[in-house]
């Protein structure tokens, strides 16, 4: 099913802009996002070709089935509550049967955790993107050998300065456990090159060393360490930094990067936009959509305002949200049984 066929067949039962749009913070380089809801004709759903969501391509044009957006209303989603209170110049068609459902309805205490708690983790995101744009992770992948140390006195050199300076191979190199510790091995060498040690690592993608059989009378030329796990966390953060650099959208990084700020500066806008809604949630009881502080979010958008001060402002809209939630007269959940008399209604109707 696609979405022209939920238009041709006249599906649909709501459809609105969405997004920055919506709240008021279109620029001109905006896109323009739709959201909306579908029905199933009565023999799909009854069946077994059940489609809970329908977008294209980029996802930026999504539709709902009528049964899912009722389930992420009564689990107080965002999006999907934001979807349903939207300004009426946003909505670009909406059926009689919609009017059922108001957000008031569906508006709980639930929006602590999914408001503000998708809020926090979206800071918890900015402070790792903060992370990856100021520690950059060479392309050149680092192997075991680069997380080794040799011993000296009561110091330590580093394997490949080691071994260079020595005019040593790893390759010809033998290890051997030392008994009760941890990432400590004897070092042995094999100058002739016939006792057939396995050297260090065999291959420059292992994640350990080798060890070797030695034989008797061979004498350690040094000690080496190994911080097996330091190197495992190093092989995370690189896997976790360049999925980061093939899938981020590269204008965004660059007005991050000219800006100067090292954080997502849009992604920090909404993360403020949205606590701000939640705590507005809780004073009043209603959703508020268009925004009364537009030139504020923009210009954190815009990337003028530190990243640490931002970080203040979400931390002090958390406390807020929670002493306005501490006293607000909301329910702790939806009415889960009015709401699914609804849907039922609504479906009732539509396949009358």
């Amino acid at each position: 099913m696609t979405i022209q066929h939920l238009k041709t067949n006249n599906l649909i039962l709501f459809e609105a802009i969405s997004g920055s749009r919506a709240f008021g913070l279109a620029t001109e380089n905006s896109d323009t996002d739709i959201r909306g809801v579908y029905y199933l004709p009565k023999e799909e759903f009854y069946g077994l070709n059940y489609i809970p969501q329908i977008s294209n391509e980029t996802n930026d044009i999504t539709y709902y089935e009528m049964g899912r957006f009722v389930e992420l209303l009564q689990k107080n989603n965002p999006n999907i509550l934001e979807m349903l209170a939207s300004p009426e110049d946003s909505i670009l068609q909406k059926h009689p049967l919609m009017d059922m459902l108001k957000a008031e309805d569906f508006l709980s205490k639930l929006c602590k955790d999914t408001f503000a708690g998708y809020a926090v983790s979206q800071i918890k995101k900015a402070k790792g993107l903060n992370k990856k744009i100021l520690n950059p992770i060479e392309k050149e992948r680092k192997s075991v050998l680069d997380f080794c140390v040799i011993l000296e006195g009561a110091g330590s050199v580093s394997l490949k300065k080691w071994l260079s300076e020595n005019g040593k191979m790893q390759e010809k190199c033998g290890l051997v456990n030392i008994g009760n510790t941890k990432g400590m091995y004897a070092l042995f060498y094999d100058k002739s090159d016939v006792l057939g040690y396995k050297g260090i690592i065999q291959q420059q993608e292992a994640n350990q060393v080798s060890l070797s059989s030695i034989p008797k009378g061979e004498h350690s030329a040094a000690y080496l360490f190994c911080n097996l796990d330091a190197y495992s966390t190093y092989c995370k953060d690189y896997k976790d930094y360049w999925k980061w650099v093939s899938e981020r959208n590269e204008d965004r990084y660059n007005v991050n990067q000219e800006h100067g700020q090292n954080y997502d500066s849009k992604n920090m806008m909404h993360t403020i936009r949205l606590l701000q809604s939640c705590e507005h949630i809780f004073k009043t009881g209603s959703m508020q959509i268009r925004v009364t502080n537009r030139d504020e979010l923009l210009d954190i958008k815009s990337g003028n305002q530190s990243y640490e001060s931002l970080l203040q402002k979400a931390e002090d809209l958390v406390k807020s949200i929670e002493h306005y939630h501490a006293v607000s007269v909301l329910p702790d959940t939806p009415d889960l049984a009015k709401t699914m008399e609804i849907l039922v209604e609504i479906r009732e109707r539509l396949y009358s």
